[in-house]
């Protein structure tokens, strides 16, 4: 049994020598979700795909997580940790 998906959105991000592609869609019951994909050059013609669903009842707790790590990425929580570990 197919299940028919509703596009609702897409975009497409290059990002060197990796595409990242963020789909939006809606099932047939009307669930929206979020859809990444990665997909990125391997050796010869071949590529690696990589995919991450995410659906609307997880959006805010995945949005958390996602904003929690890129601040990471910027150093800002870890200079925080790290400065709270030297005072005690």
């Amino acid at each position: 049994m197919a299940i028919n998906k509703k596009a609702l959105f897409s975009e497409r991000v290059f990002a060197g020598s990796r595409i990242y592609f963020f789909d939006v869609k809606e099932a047939t019951d009307g669930t929206k979700y979020l859809v990444i994909d990665e997909s990125r050059h391997s050796e010869g013609d071949s590529y690696t795909h990589n995919r991450v669903m995410v659906f609307e009842d997880n959006v805010a707790k995945f949005m958390e997580g996602l904003t929690k790590a890129v601040k990471a990425m910027a150093n800002e929580e870890h200079s925080e940790d790290t400065d709270e570990k030297k005072s005690t």
